[in-house]
């Protein structure tokens, strides 16, 4: 059974983080990307890698769930569901991987060597089959191929 949810990555840097307004459990990110402003919504909901403390210049990528509704404002606003530093040359990809590595969507084949570092989402060591999962992927350099391929360097892995 394919998994229906779209996850979407929006890469920039934070321009500014401020609370909402009587919720200081809920912030917005601006974030400034190639193509201009987008914000983010950060919940309590939000999975941040590694709980890195966000802060104002940092490099970032943002995740949103494709299926669910968005304001028709600008600069446009998402929930962010998970979000991730990276850095200039780092690429970040979520989504589900079948039993061979290959996401739902046909983007990405995984070729994961014995340097790669495999961890559960609370940070312990993931040891089982990757396949069938939602996987957040660290990688650098992939190829040109349909679908393209890649030796990750990070794996992430939600049961």
């Amino acid at each position: 059974m394919k998994p229906s949810v779209n996850y979407i990555g929006i890469t920039g840097i934070i321009e500014r983080m401020t609370s909402m307004r009587d919720d200081c459990c809920n912030q917005t990110i601006a974030l400034r990307t190639m193509n201009g402003m987008v914000n983010f919504v950060l919940s309590p909901g939000t999975y941040v890698v590694d709980n890195t403390p966000l802060r104002t210049g940092m490099r970032i990528t943002a995740f949103y769930d494709s299926s669910l509704p968005v304001p028709l404002i600008y600069p446009p606003q998402y929930q962010a569901a998970f979000i991730g530093r990276t850095e200039p040359s780092e690429n970040m990809m979520i989504a589900y991987f079948d039993r061979n590595l290959l996401s739902v969507e046909n983007q990405l084949k995984l070729n994961v060597a014995s340097g790669t570092r495999v961890t559960t989402a609370n940070g312990q060591r993931f040891s089982c089959s990757l396949g069938n999962h939602l996987l957040i992927v660290y990688y650098g350099a992939s190829t040109r191929s349909i679908p393209a391929q890649t030796t990750p360097d990070r794996i992430i892995v939600f049961c």
